[in-house]
């Protein structure tokens, strides 16, 4: 056996480094370092197999299917379903439900004549047992372990042989060729390893649920994201019932999928119709109160933007947004003063996406301008009107993608008039709604 060598790794980024630093020089975090043993990893817990290249043509693809859980909201944001040997990698903040959708998902895998095995590093069988009695469990091929040795975990899963397994945690493994505490950089990163050459090599889906970070990020090195198929997100304000599983990886499916469950003492419940969900309290004939479509990969979605302008007596009046980014808002604000000629800089202004959920892309832009507008001079904008479009600095409505699906959505939820680019009236699209085109953001306010 090699000789152990001492090295310090960052437990943010995986870097390395043969003394102590105080700042990381990757990703520049601070007291980040942290002391570990390095010896020579063991051989693999596979037997060595030598690959053979073929002709592309030749590959045979019938292991790319995927296999539907029966929860259509997982399905949605997995691209269909699981895929025989992958792993697919499951994080969020404590107490979002990553646990408890895992618990749904295999109950009705296992309905289906799958053998399941779900590992726990955090809890014991009985433990398990309660939380599944709660949510009505019991499906005989499904099986737990309380386990946190990585060497143990292989033998039960090559004893069971199972097609489905779950690792909750991974940061709570560890693996004896490694002598360092369990969530550290090293023993996430050799655990991972090889759990993926187990599952690749015995066709065996894998699903790690991984803690989160302060900064919202997956605790451990970085490398962990590159190394499995799929990269799911759990996120939800600890004040709302819904919670948003958001896909920001997929090897086998479009990212930036959404699925939307409302958290129950039965476990989490599918919503269906997200957009009546979210626009179910809106108040009518209130400034301030604008309705946008967002597009989360190929669902729409709408929500209600609200803002609130009110005078400030404060040298800096404050800015302050929930679910939108603060910096964008900013922007859109120093648009409406320079182009529009607002004077909003003697005003705090609030925005709020409701619902709880977040907005990620520009599409909204025209519904935030717009819902500062109307409240800054306090009228109100027609309720059944929707806003589309994206602003430049120059105060410009650029065209957005998928209009056509946003139209339908809105349709759907009985709106009757929707602004959009003018750009986006070239696109071929058929719609029952009153749609108007604007150039620009005056012409739009002009129109409201």
């Amino acid at each position: 056996m090699a000789k152990p060598k001492t090295i310090y790794a960052c437990q943010t980024c995986g870097a390395q480094s043969p003394k102590w630093l105080g700042r990381c020089p990757e990703c520049d975090a601070w007291n980040s370092y942290v002391e570990e043993t390095n010896i020579e990893a063991k051989r693999s817990l596979l037997p060595e197999t030598i690959s053979m290249a073929l002709p592309l043509a030749e590959i045979q693809s019938d292991e790319g299917h995927h296999i539907p859980t029966g929860i259509e909201e997982f399905d949605r944001v997995l691209g269909g379903g699981y895929v025989p040997g992958s792993m697919i990698l499951i994080g969020g903040d404590p107490g979002i439900g990553k646990s408890t959708i895992m618990m749904q998902a295999f109950s009705r895998i296992a309905s289906k004549g799958k053998k399941l095995l779900y590992i726990s590093g955090e809890e014991s069988a009985s433990q398990i047992k309660l939380r599944a009695d709660r949510m009505n469990v019991s499906e005989k091929s499904f099986y737990v372990v309380a386990e946190n040795c990585l060497e143990r975990v292989v033998e039960q899963i090559k004893k069971l042989k199972p097609d489905v397994i779950a690792i909750d945690s991974i940061q709570t493994i560890y693996t004896n060729d490694i002598q360092s505490a369990p969530g550290t950089v090293s023993q996430v990163r050799e655990c991972a390893a090889k759990l993926l050459m187990l599952c690749k090599g015995s066709n065996i889906a894998c699903f790690l649920v991984g803690h989160v970070t302060k900064e919202g990020a997956i605790a451990g090195p970085k490398v962990l994201e590159h190394m499995v198929d799929a990269v799911l997100y759990f996120e939800g304000e600890r004040g709302h019932a819904y919670r948003i599983l958001r896909t920001m990886k997929n090897r086998f499916g479009s990212t930036n999928e959404i699925g939307v469950f409302e958290m129950t003492g039965q476990g989490l419940m599918e919503v269906k119709n997200p957009s009546d969900i979210f626009l179910a309290e809106r108040p009518h004939a209130s400034a301030g109160s604008v309705v946008v479509s967002s597009l989360e990969g190929s669902r729409p979605v709408l929500l209600e933007i609200q803002a609130l302008v009110s005078s400030s007596p404060l040298a800096n009046p404050r800015r302050t947004s929930l679910g939108i980014d603060s910096q964008r808002v900013n922007l859109l604000v120093a648009v409406l003063e320079k182009i529009v000629g607002l004077q909003l800089y003697d005003h705090d202004i609030f925005v709020n996406v409701a619902g709880g959920i977040r907005i990620t892309e520009p599409a909204s832009d025209l519904g935030v301008m717009a819902a500062i507008a109307s409240s800054f001079k306090n009228k109100p904008i027609n309720h059944t009107t929707i806003l589309i479009g994206e602003v430049g600095l120059t105060g410009e409505v650029r065209a957005v993608m998928g209009i056509e699906a946003r139209l339908k959505e809105a349709q759907k939820m009985g709106f009757t008039k929707a602004v959009i680019p003018s750009s986006n009236l070239k696109s071929k699209f058929s719609s029952k709604l009153e749609v108007m085109g604007v150039t620009n953001v005056e012409a739009c306010l002009e129109l409201l």
